[in-house]
């Protein structure tokens, strides 16, 4: 059998297994299985399916054994913000509900009433979106607070999914810096917090870093796979595990392109001042304790809705090619206006948006998606103008990575936007990621110096440069 490592990286829309290895100095992938996730309302709420994306797993890695790989190692990251509450036997007390559902609403509000909203983000660093974990929490407390006195044990998506394949339990640095609820520079659950709030703070595990060596695979799972592995924890928050793919960093601001945009640098210390806080920058954990100091922008959520509002008639490269032959349109939306986090009808939501601020409003389907592209374009252009405001100085490239960094069209309208060079790769770059914090633990490879090497020599970027202005 041949020796791999597998990656297991699940998004808001699909999930993949991907089995790699190191091949003469370089890191080949192969995609092992592929599968869709998505919210599914449930009692009233919109959740996500944890049981059948857990089967989706385990179905993957029995895929490894009919295909001769020996996976010698597997790491998992998801989205950020959602987690499971356990009780006193580790069985889930409620279904795992989705950060875009509307439990949140007023719960940043309330929360201010106990925590003054510049102390929050002078300790934690977060950027404040309503749907933060710990707004998530306080909402069950203020609704349902029989549920967090029968809670004996918090985990974030991830950190369940590897209980489930170890039997033991830890909560992931830099998913758990998402929460809110870290103390950006002990990096320590934030007990003043918590205890503001009322949250057992007993309920949390021990915070481990990505390249931990969680264990092995249960008794049960081995006899069900056939074999055994490690269970390594890779920067488990997708985004966390995107940016240790950047090859180059140093005169660079990265855009992790999926169903969010998150646009920022990289950094060895968190920037808690006043000026981040007023611009909503986030101080996420990453790697080796470095931050992404970074702001989260809708992503291309928005042009998914329209695809699925438009019965998934046009796909996206059609989609893309009906906005090449617009003409003259040029209405834009705030994409981070709540009204666009779960809209029933996203197409009717930007042609109300449109209309209200009195612009001309999108009626084809090349004229919402141009809306769209250009929306996007204008929000990464604001966020890296406060990012260079920030730190006081211009940086010269912008690497795209992740599915999004495949759209073409949308990479060229950035270069025109902000004027400089854009490199797009590599696609996978949160599978990518998630290998390589693996390979470290194990020895592999060096350090992250050595990684970003490899990953450079690897895989394909592209390169984008702004469309020259002719004069006449």
């Amino acid at each position: 059998m041949k020796k791999c490592y597998l990656a297991v990286d699940i998004g808001a829309s699909s999930g993949r297994l991907i089995a790699s290895h190191l091949e003469d100095g370089l890191l080949k992938l192969n995609e092992i299985h592929r599968f869709k996730n998505g919210i599914v309302q449930k009692d009233n709420q919109f959740c996500w399916e944890l049981d059948r994306l857990f089967a989706e797993i385990k179905k993957g890695i029995k895929k490894c054994r009919d295909m001769d790989l020996k996976p010698e190692s597997i790491g998992i990251d998801t989205w950020a913000v959602d987690f499971v509450l356990l009780d006193e036997y580790d069985n889930p007390l409620t279904n795992s509900v989705a950060y875009r559902d509307s439990r949140t609403d007023g719960m940043m509000e309330e929360v201010f009433k106990s925590i003054m909203k510049e102390r929050l983000y002078f300790e934690t660093g977060i950027q404040f979106q309503k749907f933060n974990t710990i707004y998530q929490l306080y909402s069950i407390k203020q609704k349902n607070p029989e549920i967090l006195e029968k809670a004996k044990s918090f985990l974030m998506i991830p950190d369940y999914f590897n209980y489930l394949l170890t039997g033991k339990k830890a909560n992931e640095y830099t998913n758990a810096t998402s929460t809110q609820l870290v103390n950006a520079f002990t990096k320590k659950w934030d007990h003043e917090i918590l205890d503001q709030l009322e949250i057992n703070k007993e309920i949390f595990q021990e915070i481990h870093t990505p390249k931990t060596v969680l264990g092995n695979l249960t008794e049960n799972l081995i006899a069900e796979f056939g074999f055994d592995m490690k269970v390594i924890l890779p920067a488990t928050h997708d985004t966390g595990s995107a940016v240790i793919s950047v090859p180059e960093l140093e005169e660079t601001i990265y855009i992790s392109s999926g169903t969010w945009s998150l646009i920022g640098v990289e950094n060895h210390f968190p920037i808690c001042i006043t000026k981040a806080l007023d611009y909503n920058f986030t101080n996420e954990g990453g790697i080796d304790y470095r931050y992404r100091f970074l702001k989260n922008i809708m992503g291309l959520w928005m042009i998914q809705e329209v695809k699925r509002n438009y019965h998934d008639h046009y796909s996206f490269a059609e989609l893309v090619d009906l906005v090449r032959q617009v003409q003259g349109f040029t209405s834009t939306v705030n994409v981070d206006d709540p009204r666009f986090l779960k809209p029933e009808n996203m197409i009717e939501e930007i042609q109300s948006y449109c209309q209200e601020t009195n612009q001309a409003v999108p009626y084809t389907p090349g004229e919402v998606a141009k809306c769209i592209f250009d929306s996007l374009v204008c929000s990464y252009q604001q966020a890296i103008t406060e990012i260079e405001e920030i730190f006081e100085r211009n940086f010269e490239k912008i690497n795209v990575i992740g599915g999004g960094c495949q759209n073409k069209m949308l990479n060229q309208f950035i270069a025109d936007a902000t004027k400089k060079e854009v490199y797009a790769g590599p696609i996978e770059a949160t599978a990518i990621g998630n290998i390589v914090s693996q390979l470290m633990a194990l020895g592999e490879i060096e350090d992250i110096n050595e990684a970003r090497t490899i990953i450079k020599h690897s895989f394909e970027v592209k390169k984008f440069l702004p469309t020259p202005i002719i004069t006449h």
